[in-house]
């Protein structure tokens, strides 16, 4: 039976996904039909170019040299190929049009979005907390203005809430259904960002613990089979354009040598200065000469080679970068839109997320999945970007 305290609940976020998609579709048609380099966007040129060059029969090549060293004509594995495909897709039955591409994401963003996070504040918390959490991400700038760029991002946290959310409902009554609805979440936020793929091993031993004496051991490892049957193709593909192992993109190598190369000192700046030496003028010269998947095996040897000579300094490192990752305040390096769209979303929300989680300790345990993501991803990209 329908109480009128759920339809009243549907009503609201009814009204919440409909402002969530407006706000979307409003981002995507200022955005437009064209792509270029926008502050915090900057990957849209690639993935548009990719598209096209796959649309084209090259593959996924760019037609002339590229970032971060990749040759003009030669395989690269640098980007998601999801999202290059959904791009490919799109192109393929309307045109070459990033608007219908941008306009389907922010349709799908706004509502997935809320939903999502509606059915997660349900699993941890009241209808009311429910609705606030979809409410929040509607009206989050970040997610509206990522929404409408041509990148992973709206879809990879889509992703990501979809695999939290059957996590929970695995933990709380666990299948066969619900385990491989986990591992297609899981899978498709590994093809979108593949750093996703180190959170996994801890989010199985939390249904271990969560679920103990409930869960099958075939139910913990289907998602894993998942994960690899998606990824699988890709790692395959990758073997026989570099000749060797890559079990899915080449950025990792590459990201963490910037990011814990000696230049910095003990103190991460963020982005480097615009009068110093650019990202590709910190690669060695010896190593130029390598492609893609080899460059990105000897830049993460390399960064392990900081580390190794000086542990110290990469632990004070590290910390240093949770001024940039938790920065919620203007910034004389950023443009009018970051600005804006910093203190407005994180600057605004900030004093609401740390109440929460604050107030969410009285019941830790139900809450405990969404605090181990938050510490495990703050974690990952403090000390690898």
């Amino acid at each position: 039976m329908i109480t009128t305290s759920a339809v009243h609940s549907k009503r609201w976020l009814s009204i919440i996904i409909a402002l969530a998609v407006v706000l979307r579709l409003g981002a995507a048609l200022y955005l437009g039909d064209r792509v270029e380099v926008l502050p915090g966007i900057y990957d849209q040129v690639s993935y548009h170019t990719l598209a096209l060059r796959v649309l084209d029969g090259h593959g996924f090549t760019f037609p002339s040299d590229w970032w971060p060293m990749t040759r003009a004509g030669a395989p690269t594995a640098h980007c998601s190929f999801l999202y290059v495909l959904y791009l490919a897709g799109v192109y393929a039955v309307v045109g070459v049009h990033p608007l219908a591409a941008r306009l389907l994401q922010a349709l799908v963003a706004g509502v997935l979005g809320p939903w999502l996070a509606w059915r997660l504040g349900r699993h941890v918390a009241t209808e009311t907390v429910a609705l606030a959490a979809a409410a929040i991400t509607a009206l989050y700038i970040y997610f509206i203005y990522y929404s409408a760029a041509l990148m992973t991002e709206s879809f990879f946290i889509l992703a990501v809430l979809a695999a939290l959310e059957r996590a929970l409902a695995l933990a709380e009554r666990p299948s066969w259904g619900r385990a491989l609805q986990l591992g297609l979440a899981l899978g498709l936020a590994a093809l979108l960002r593949q750093l996703i793929l180190a959170f996994v091993p801890c989010l199985l031993l939390w249904l271990l613990w969560q679920a103990r004496g409930r869960v099958r051991w075939g139910q913990l490892l289907a998602p894993l089979l998942v994960i690899a049957l998606l990824i699988l193709p890709w790692t395959v593909r990758n073997y026989r354009v570099f000749h060797r192992f890559v079990l899915l993109n080449t950025n990792a190598g590459f990201a963490f040598f910037w990011a814990n190369h000696p230049i910095y000192g003990y103190d991460f700046p963020g982005l480097l200065p615009p009068d110093g030496p650019s990202y590709q003028d910190l690669i060695p010269m010896e190593l130029r000469h390598l492609d893609e998947a080899a460059m990105e095996r000897a830049l993460m040897q390399r960064a392990l080679g900081f580390i190794w000579e000086d542990p110290g300094r990469y632990l004070l490192l590290s910390l240093s970068k949770a001024r940039e990752y938790f920065k919620f305040w203007p910034s004389a390096a950023s443009g009018v839109v970051s600005n804006v769209s910093r203190v407005l979303s994180f600057g605004l929300f900030l004093p609401f997320m740390l109440y929460g989680l604050v107030r969410a300790a009285r019941d830790w345990r139900r809450w405990s999945l969404l605090y181990l993501f938050v510490a495990v991803y703050t974690l990952i990209h403090l000390l690898s970007w």
